[in-house]
């Protein structure tokens, strides 16, 4: 049966800490899934529920945007998905009593796992000027407290709309709408702190943004390059393609600083064999140091230069541009450089470069282990170069893999949620909708938090998410969005960003994607694109945990109608009510979405457009695919500091907090954890179990501390530590960000570690066991 939330913070610093493992998933997936799901909806919900996730009838999953194979297993799902199905469709309530009970001073001393395991919101309620407790408020008053506070701003552009990457493609559309006409393009996202460096550098190289495979792609590549990725944790449903992958003779290389138990071994709870020995996933394990991912794919570049008959003459003759410069910088890649950049050996390179030569069939995957570090875009242009040279984009099985985070992140941005959009798009959108839409860029999450900070920003409204815990520079973002006039969240459960307000603040109660949508019109459904391109739509079946409840298309339509009042010539109140009309609109505006209620009816959905993938056609600048000629970086790491990534825990997904473990690394009943090579360890003079501080350093000389880490050794890359998001954002600064996609640069961060003193983390008092 389902169970009621902790009564009290558990204890986040006195892990106990196992030697780590090395497989994924089999029987303590499943056996962890039904616990968590059982705790939060009981046995026959759970049932319910997870037997619709990801099916053709059913609801896309609200965690990760890995897209879902032709053929459906009945459990179409993994662990981490099913503890974000769990927690949406919770039996617990946050009510307005809960709220009465507790100020919002007595909720910002909680910690994020506190907060999100209490449930789901069932009101909308306010915080007003002054106050200390948030109380119920009308959906009328709420909206019109936002229409005061925007109508009193100088500008439009005083005004900020965050977009998380859960919102769907029809409420991304009317949101992305509404902001325009309103009169700006501050339209940040969380794209802007994940992938944004992806977008950057395939916009410039291949000129779409996006990736290039399909998931058929893989199981018919030859080599499978995994950059800077955890799909053990992050994507676990990738395994099962991984695995496909190998059964069909493909290779795999992994790269990442920290051995990976999924990409070990995965052992597939959908098959006896899986569950009894699994599949061993990675042929070599480049342990790469942190940061060196160019310098690597530029002396691989440098190498298939020189290796007669290598490169895909003809492709790289007909398809591409920038040859010349770039072959010239890749010539001169020195051994030595690359050596000391990776950490790597010379034996370990070799041996790579032996499988790239014996692929024609090549797909390079990759996450933030990639695109958050300062020279992230030179990075992926990088692996571009490498796979133009032996003409590895637009044929089967070979291509480009930026692996999206949340659900729907790359739907949003298709659906026009970008500070700074196309011409083309606001043209369309001009010719569409008869209102000349803002041309000027607007923020983007670094510059929001900006102005926000500096008083150029005075209202902040998300669209789901939680943009301070997310953020860089913890301290900094918190004071910035306190000095907001307003700020509003629309959301399903409590989180930090709820409790770090503006002098007035609304938490504004949505629907999940598990419930149903009933309008006027009838009932209603969603869509989602996948990390691959791919629009398929979602339906819930759940009654709403609330009658209060609102759908984010209709939260978008009445606040848009109170803002906007009679100049708007958006009709809100025919897309509130029918969300086919919506994507009729999104049909005439954006392409690859014609005839769009036709295309999403087929079981699956269907898939967008990609050029370079469909035709070998690159709509960059010179209308060829661009070679690229940036000089290689690498994070420089002066004597006796760290260089640390920040990461999740296989108890989180993104900034939510499932619980206390992180079973494949051997972690278990905490957080406060910072993962050192016993060498590091022993060298800096701190023994297993020592506690310290982690203080980041940077160019402008602030200290920036994290405090109470237990010590724990790890097997990471020498010179490398690991700690996990969202309590080390407070090490990341807000301008140290990545060149052109300006993504904080959370993979590496200089820091030395101090003895701590005094308690971990303020909470040592509080039992484990409440």
């Amino acid at each position: 049966m389902a169970t009621k939330p902790p009564k009290g913070d558990p204890v986040q610093d006195a892990p106990q800490v196992a030697e780590p493992k090395h497989a994924a998933a089999g029987l303590p997936a499943i056996r962890h899934t039904l616990r968590v799901a059982q705790r939060q909806m009981g046995v026959k919900r759970t049932a319910l529920t997870l037997l619709r996730v990801n099916q053709k009838d059913g609801f896309d999953c609200p965690g990760c945007a890995w897209p879902e194979p032709d053929h459906r297993h009945t459990a179409e799902f993994c662990e981490n998905g099913a503890k974000a199905v769990a927690e949406e469709a919770t039996l617990r309530r946050v009510t307005p009593e809960f709220f009465a009970a507790h100020s919002v001073a007595d909720l910002s001393g909680r910690s994020g796992y506190w907060l999100g395991q209490q449930g789901r919101l069932t009101h909308p309620v306010y915080l007003p000027e002054g106050g200390t407790h948030y109380e119920p408020v009308s959906w009328e008053r709420a909206f019109d407290i936002v229409a005061e506070e925007i109508a009193a701003l100088g500008s439009p552009d005083e005004a900020v709309f965050y977009t998380s990457g859960r919102t769907s493609n029809e409420a991304a559309f009317l949101y992305q709408l509404f902001a325009r006409e309103l009169g700006t393009n501050n339209l940040p996202d969380c794209s802007n702190m994940c992938h944004e460096s992806s977008g950057s550098a395939l916009g410039e190289t291949i000129g779409v943004g996006k990736g290039s495979v399909l998931l058929e792609d893989l199981y018919h590549a030859d080599l499978i390059i995994v950059a800077g990725q955890n799909p053990g944790t992050n994507h676990p449903r990738m395994l099962s393609a991984l695995e496909k992958a190998k059964a069909n003779g493909a290779k795999i290389i992994s790269v990442n600083p920290l051995p990976e138990a999924g990409l070990e071994r995965f052992k597939n709870p959908q098959t006896p064999q899986g569950m009894l020995r699994g599949a061993a996933l990675t042929d070599l394990f480049l342990q790469i140091r942190i940061g060196g991912d160019q310098a690597l794919f530029r002396l691989l570049n440098k190498l298939i230069l020189e290796t007669k008959g290598a490169v895909d003459e003809e492709f790289v003759r007909e398809h591409t541009h920038g040859f010349e410069e770039f072959a010239a910088v890749a010539r001169a890649a020195d051994w030595e450089e690359t050596l000391a950049a990776t950490g790597l050996t010379r034996a370990e390179i070799e041996r790579a470069l032996g499988m790239v030569l014996a692929s024609e069939r090549t797909i390079v995957c990759w996450a933030m282990g990639l695109t958050q570090h300062k020279h992230s875009v030179p990075t992926i242009r990088e692996v571009v170069n490498f796979l133009l040279l032996r003409g590895n984009i637009g044929r089967p099985g070979a291509g480009v893999c930026p692996v999206r985070g949340h659900s729907n992140v790359q739907g949003d941005r298709t659906m026009g949620i970008f500070e700074r959009p196309a011409p083309a798009f606001l043209d369309a959108l001009e010719r569409e909708f008869g209102f000349a839409p803002p041309r000027e860029h607007g923020f983007d999450v670094v510059r929001a938090i900006r102005a926000l900070r500096d008083g150029r920003a005075k209202v902040f409204f998300a669209m789901g998410g939680n943009f301070v815990s997310a953020s860089p520079d913890t301290e900094v973002t918190e004071a910035a969005m306190r000095r907001a006039r307003l700020t509003v969240h629309v959301s399903t459960k409590l989180n930090r960003s709820h409790v770090v307000t503006g002098a007035r603040a609304l938490i504004l109660p949505t629907l999940g994607r598990t419930e149903r949508d009933v309008r006027a019109g009838g009932e209603q459904f969603v869509t989602v694109e996948d990390s691959m391109g791919m629009v398929h739509a979602s339906r819930g079946r759940l009654a709403p945990a609330s009658p209060h409840l609102r759908s984010e298309p209709a939260i978008v339509c009445g606040l848009a109608r109170r803002v906007l009042g009679e100049r708007s010539v958006v009709p809100w109140e025919e897309f509130a009510e029918d969300y086919g009309a919506i994507r009729d609109r999104i049909a005439r505006v954006i392409p690859g979405f014609e005839d769009f209620n036709a295309r999403v009816a087929r079981p699956g959905g269907f898939a967008l457009p990609h050029a370079p993938r469909d035709e070998r056609r690159f709509p960059t600048a010179t209308g060829k695919a661009n070679f690229t000629a940036a000089p290689v970086e690498y994070p420089a790491l002066p004597e006796g500091r760290l260089l640390l990534q920040t990461l999740r825990s296989h108890d989180q997904y993104n900034t939510t907090i499932y619980g206390l473990d992180d079973r494949y690394r051997g972690i278990k009943g905490g957080r406060r954890v910072v993962l050192v090579h016993p060498e590091d360890a022993r060298a800096l003079g701190f023994a297993e179990g020592s506690y310290v501080d982690l203080v980041s350093e940077w160019q402008d000389g602030v200290e920036r501390r994290a405090p109470g880490f237990r010590v724990v050794p790890y097997p990471t890359a020498r010179g490398c530590a690991a700690a996990y998001y969202p309590e080390t954002n407070v090490l990341v600064p807000l301008d140290a960000t990545a060149d052109t996609s300006n993504t904080p640069a959370s993979k590496s961060v200089v820091v030395r570690l101090e003895a701590h003193t005094g308690d971990a983390d303020g909470r040592l008092e509080q039992s484990a066991a409440e």
